[in-house]
């Protein structure tokens, strides 16, 4: 076998992405937020790029006319050491002289928020139950193991650890693990370090002084049984009089399983539309929220600098024109991405304008197929522009991919939106009596005679995206009597 080389020229047609249109296509996809750091990044590495004010004038082309230096004529501006006879010295010396800063509320009336408004973050559980620790009469040994507990609490307060594991890592028997852990236990928010729910109640109990052996045996050993709502053969199990069951299974109800979700760090995310929605007279007019979003244009100072009598070296003509280039197309994809933003609200308002007038049960099913279409646009450009997107519209804030939801035919062959169907469900489970709640199949009958034929499973799946229990776990029991009757 003889190898050889050989040369072949070959022409093919390959789509390669410029860096220009890469940016485009990324700038499209940012959310509101995100849009407004890119611009903030860009205008500091960038030192063409310059904000517009809304009192300059501007030239064509979005630069402003920037005067010769040598036509303004500036004032001097001088300096006078001369005091005025009738200055109030002793107001200036008392503001002045005190070594804190001084808060003067000009109007007395005014609303003004109050301190714990003002405060940026809240203490933590771990920070509540180590301050607590702090004032405690434990040894220094004990609160290292101390320490190591609290370290080992999972978001809801629950030790997510075993005794052993934590007196392998103090290096201490596990009899002196739970001697500390019992201290623990005890400490504010009452259930904070157990291992269980079983325990956390019991915990609870104990504090509260409302532990009996009938509360004890309860959640000791028919916690399934409460957990269900079987209060009949709880009673049976349990061989007690039901009156004395119901007042042990009332006192239970009444404590906490979650102590310390006071304490649980969840930050609020706030939204901030994209695009407005208001209606004015029988039209909905859709605006985009340009709120806090500068205005960028490119800087004339930087376009004089490229004249050929400006004096400047070639390179640092290039590097100019460089970051003009830059600039210029990032004004222009932002520009393109408002419109694109514009365009496509106003095609959902167009599809969905009965939503926007009656609300959710009146939303229609519609794909990213029908506002291309609609927009001469790609389906990838309406599902980039759509995400992370918000509208503020009469009946809420709402995510644009909100209005993208797949149909369900009915009895009359019309298509309904599936979010209209889960609204529909929520209904029907608000609206149905506590103890008789209705079940998956009876909700696909109800659905029936309103001409929406859904399955029974599909009922199931949209119960459970909505958090909404089965109906053996909503229904409300009755408790047996003595005489074998059912009281409330």
């Amino acid at each position: 076998m003889a190898f050889e080389l050989r040369q072949n020229l070959k022409l093919t047609q390959q789509l390669i992405m410029t860096p220009q249109l890469q940016q485009a296509i990324k700038l499209l996809q940012l959310s509101r937020l995100e849009l407004l750091e890119t611009i903030n990044q860009e205008m500091e590495a960038n030192p063409v790029l310059e904000e517009a004010q809304e009192d300059s004038p501007e030239r064509e082309g979005g630069a402003s006319e920037a005067a010769p230096a040598e036509s303004q004529s500036l004032q001097e501006v001088e300096i006078s050491e001369k005091v005025q006879e009738d200055f109030d010295w002793e107001s200036y010396l008392g503001d002045y002289s005190s070594g804190t800063p001084v808060v003067v509320e000009s109007n007395p009336n005014q609303d003004w928020p109050s301190y714990d408004h003002r405060l940026v973050q809240k203490d933590s559980l771990e920070d509540h139950l180590l301050w607590q620790l702090r004032f405690s009469d434990m040894s220094d040994e004990d609160k290292e193991i101390a320490f190591l507990i609290i370290g080992n609490l999972d978001s809801n307060g629950y030790l997510d650890a075993t005794v052993e594991e934590i007196a392998e890592m103090a290096e201490v028997g596990p009899e002196r693990v739970e001697d500390v852990l019992g201290q623990v236990q005890r400490l504010d928010p009452v259930g904070v370090a157990a291992r269980d729910l079983r325990e956390c109640l019991l915990i609870q109990a104990r504090s509260l002084e409302i532990v009996n052996d009938l509360v004890v045996e309860i959640l000791e050993h028919h916690m399934g049984a409460l957990e269900n709502k079987s209060y009949a053969a709880l009673v049976k199990a349990l061989k007690r009089d039901p009156e004395e069951v119901k007042a042990a299974i009332e006192a239970i109800l009444c404590l906490d399983p979650r102590p310390c979700s006071a304490y649980i760090e969840e930050s609020v995310q706030y939204v901030s539309p994209d695009v407005q929605v208001f209606k004015v007279d029988d039209e909905f007019v859709v605006v985009l929220n340009e709120d806090g979003m500068p205005k960028l244009r490119v800087s004339s100072y930087y376009k004089d600098a490229l004249s050929d009598d400006s004096g400047l070296p070639t390179d640092a003509k290039d590097y100019i024109q460089g970051k003009l280039r830059s600039a210029a197309w990032l004004i222009k994809s932002i520009h393109q991405r408002q419109r694109t933003l514009y365009k496509v609200a106003q095609s959902i308002v167009k599809f969905q304008r009965e939503f926007f007038d009656k609300g959710i049960a009146f939303l229609k099913p519609m794909v990213l197929r029908d506002v291309a279409e609609d927009v001469e646009m790609h389906e990838s450009t309406i599902s980039r522009v759509t995400t992370n997107k918000y509208m503020n519209t009469p009946q809420g804030i709402f995510e644009l991919k909100y209005f993208f939801n797949s149909s369900i035919n009915s009895v009359a062959g019309d298509a309904v939106a599936s979010e209209s169907v889960k609204e529909r469900i929520r209904g029907i489970v608000r609206e149905e009596d506590s103890r008789k709640p209705y079940s998956d199949k009876e909700i696909v009958e109800i659905l029936a005679g309103e001409n929406i034929r859904i399955a029974r499973r599909t009922v199931a799946k949209y119960r459970e995206i909505m958090g909404i229990l089965p109906s053996s776990k909503r229904r409300k029991k009755r408790f047996p009597t003595q005489k074998g009757k059912d009281a409330v």
